[in-house]
């Protein structure tokens, strides 16, 4: 009886003031909010139950007429919810890559071997042996649509500093001057990355950045798309070699670009052979301004490492050094070292050294840096646990490259590894073989991305070997046809008619014989040059003789 007239006097209470506004007010907002959650939570239910893929859902238009302070008791809440359209949340598609592909069967290049080397012994050295190429048509087909995978990293961007400091040793304005932390950190492989990678400075890539190129060259280059084909000429160096056996559709498709400073664009003009359109045969010229280093051959690494950073838009590129004449249409290379073995980096080793410490006795010997520069480098690196190489770095086949040619797809796993290998350059000697293996070994360390290194020798099947230009300045120019000079002395006397083969064989025999003992009485056998000269001095020489005198060095 006490309980029942409390709850008599507490409903009498809640009576008295339910007239006032206030109070109205509070418990019509109460009650809304209330019909509101139990609206969201039924509906969450039910979708839920109906659409079990579907990760969230959205109300359009959940509108309520809102509540005036002169409400009367007859307001009411309104809610009105538009359940026609859905907003639903769903994950992106993965994205596609290149898998890779098989030959059909039955291809002569699916069951291809390398037949053994011929056994010629007088002669020795490097040469080149087959290589099985598809038809252009059949490698154009097999292009691949997707890029390759490029593991854990995805995204690749760049360091860009006007003022950098010096670091503790290397570097150079126009790389920056990273330091030992910023290089270690740079080999720790993450999903999305920022590095040194040259042009720190200036508003892109060859403009204001201390190699520079003029707007529309830079214009041009944005334009090329799909495969590219770059060399350098830097300090008159070499000449230019016109690419061979080029089909149709890559001379309509692939950019060929030749990079040229100053001093070399002055030696063609000189020379004649640089039109107006700035080409010469299949190559487009690009002039180069404010070269930051004062080495052609450390210029020359810009081009051939960071192209991908000039041309943006390029899918593959093949980098050719300027000596090396091109023999093979660009997509049979592409197919054969880049698609065929699905990879995105292929390059050569080198024909004779496989050993990092070993090549780098062979460029102090050759004089190619200051040695110790040279030894500072590989000591360096072995503080960081450099070996000589031995079988168990197998599949690794070399740590050694002949890196004239460089053949690769533009995607962010080998722009790091051509970023970092450039960076190696800029911070040690330019001999790039000796940085090339400490940089592919730590980024393959940290993933499971390989490159892909092929025979010396079909390396030398698509190009050939030239040679620098200050070697063929000292050659004369090619020979007319042969003819015989006038000279004083008489000719020698024909062979008699009565003399057998046999007899010319014996006398041949003889000839060659005393020739050996003349040399070993009077000493070393006179150079080519000095032979060439003391011929010229009897006047019995020909023009067929001068040939083989100056061009058989």
């Amino acid at each position: 009886m006490f309980i029942g007239k409390e709850k008599d006097e507490m409903f009498m209470w809640i009576f008295k003031f339910a007239a006032r506004k206030k109070l109205g007010m509070l418990l019509l907002c109460f009650v809304s909010i209330a019909v509101v959650l139990w609206i969201l939570y039924v509906g969450k239910g039910e979708v839920t139950q109906e659409f079990g893929s579907v990760r969230s859902l959205g109300f359009i238009n959940i509108s309520t007429v809102g509540f005036s302070g002169h409400s009367s008791p007859n307001d009411e809440i309104k809610i009105t919810i538009y359940n026609d359209k859905k907003i639903t949340s769903q994950s992106p598609p993965p994205p596609i890559y290149n898998t890779g592909y098989t030959l059909l069967p039955g291809n002569p290049c699916e069951t291809f071997t390398l037949p053994p080397p011929p056994a010629d012994k007088k002669r020795i050295g490097p040469r080149p042996c087959p290589v099985c190429y598809l038809p252009v048509e059949e490698a154009i087909k097999l292009m691949p649509k997707a890029p390759s995978f490029s593991p854990i990293l995805q995204n690749l961007t760049y360091i860009h500093e006007e003022n950098s400091t010096k670091s503790e040793f290397g570097g150079s304005v126009f790389g920056g001057y990273p330091s030992l932390k910023q290089r270690l950190e740079s080999y720790d492989v993450k999903e999305s990355m920022k590095i040194h990678c040259g042009f720190v400075r200036g508003d892109k890539p060859g403009h204001n950045t201390g190699f520079d190129i003029n707007d529309s060259d830079l214009f041009e280059m944005n334009q090329c798309q799909g495969v590219l084909v770059a060399s350098a000429i830097f300090g008159a160096y070499d000449l230019i070699q016109q690419p061979k056996n080029i089909s149709e559709a890559s001379k309509k498709n692939v950019c060929f670009f030749m990079f040229i400073d100053e001093q070399t664009q002055k030696f063609l003009k000189n020379s004649s052979d640089l039109n107006d359109n700035k080409k010469i045969g299949l190559w487009k010229i690009i002039v180069v301004h404010n070269l930051p280093y004062t080495d052609p051959r450390r210029n020359g690494k810009i081009p051939k490492l960071l192209l991908h950073r000039l041309f943006p838009n390029v899918r593959y590129s093949l980098w050719v050094d300027a000596k090396l004449e091109l023999v093979v249409d660009p997509y049979q290379i592409l197919e054969r070292f880049l698609w065929r073995k699905n990879t995105s980096f292929a390059i050569s080793r080198h024909y004779k050294r496989f050993d990092v410490f070993v090549e780098a006795e062979a460029n102090k010997a050759a004089a190619k840096y200051d040695n110790a520069s040279i030894d500072f480098q590989v000591d360096f690196y072995k503080t960081e646990g450099l070996t000589p190489y031995s079988e168990s770095k197998l599949p690794i086949t070399s740590d050694v490259p002949e890196g004239c040619v460089v053949i690769r797809e533009h995607v962010p796993i080998s722009n790091l590894f051509t970023c970092l290998w450039f960076n190696e350059v800029d911070r040690f000697t330019s001999r790039d073989q000796i940085s090339f293996s400490t940089v592919r070994d730590k980024i393959m360390f940290n993933t499971n991305w390989t490159l892909y290194m092929f025979l010396d020798c079909e390396r030398r099947n698509f190009v050939v070997q030239g040679y620098h230009r200050d070697i063929l300045e000292h050659w004369a120019p090619p020979p007319p046809p042969t003819f015989q000079l006038a000279v004083s002395s008489p000719s020698p006397s024909p062979i008699p008619f009565d003399e057998t083969p046999k007899q010319i064989v014996t006398r041949r025999r003889r000839d060659r014989k005393s020739s050996r003992i003349n040399r070993k009485i009077h000493g070393p056998r006179k150079s080519v040059e000095e032979e060439c000269c003391s011929k010229k001095r009897k006047k019995v020489i020909t023009l067929e003789h001068a040939r083989v005198c100056l061009f058989e060095l």
